[in-house]
């Protein structure tokens, strides 16, 4: 499953769980955003759902040639998915997107013209939800946490939780793997020498399904992961290397 020689400009990884209802919808936006600007394909990574998302999936691949789909027998959460989803993915640069439709696939060509004017050392541009559309607990939840751990890490970025994301695809399998290292996306990319850049994203509201997180949940997650973020970034060390 894993690729060594990208062969497209871009691949769109879609993790899901229970996101029956919002799939086909997300994945006609992006073949209808995407199929006029490059060569990509889409990956669907179908988090051991419950509900019907892999019967939809199955019955949407006859109608896009580039969707693909990857299915977990057992849940393995939101950062496993991604990484197997670009772990199989063909394209040198990866678009993310989260199942329940909330992202904007409209939005990708906007990413892609802030890499293409980006200097070389930027390897991901970051969505940034400027108006979330959320409950005013989980706006609250997010803007706490956003403000911790950019103080701890100094990431500079202003929404490490959108999951709208584009980043080049050999930099991202560099980074180490960890249980929730979606959160810290950018702050791993820093660590490991490349830069970052923030830009903002259209928001929408969810229209199906349901949060796979409570704001208790987050917060105690976040606590821990925070902690090993910390360990990783005092124990870095990067070194220039010529050859002579």
């Amino acid at each position: 499953m894993f690729h060594e020689t990208p062969n497209l400009p871009i691949s769109v990884v879609i993790p899901a769980h229970n996101e029956a209802a919002s799939l086909p919808r997300l994945i006609g936006e992006v073949v209808f955003v995407l199929r006029d600007i490059a060569p990509f394909e889409i990956l669907c990574i179908d988090d051991a759902s419950t509900d019907s998302t892999l019967d939809v999936l199955q019955a949407l691949r006859p109608g896009f040639s580039e969707l693909r789909i990857l299915h977990h027998t057992t849940r393995s959460g939101q950062s496993t998915a991604l990484r197997n989803g670009v772990s199989a993915a063909r394209g040198a640069w990866i678009a993310t997107l989260d199942g329940d439709g909330q992202n904007d696939p409209a939005d990708i060509p906007k990413l892609l013209r802030c890499r293409d004017m980006a200097a070389p050392e930027v390897r991901m541009i970051a969505g940034w939800r400027v108006d979330r559309r959320d409950t005013a607990g989980k706006r609250w939840a997010s803007r706490i946490a956003n403000g911790i751990r950019s103080n701890l890490l100094r990431d500079r970025t202003p929404d490490t939780g959108c999951g709208a994301k584009l980043f080049e695809r050999k930099a991202f399998l560099d980074l180490p793997y960890f249980d929730h290292m979606h959160r810290y996306l950018p702050a791993l990319m820093q660590r490991a020498g490349w830069q970052t850049v923030s830009v903002p994203v259209n928001h929408r509201p969810r229209t199906a399904g349901a949060s796979k997180y409570g704001n208790l949940e987050r917060a105690w997650v976040g606590l821990a992961d925070l902690r090993g973020m910390l360990w990783l970034l005092r124990r870095t060390k990067l070194t220039k290397v010529t050859e002579l």
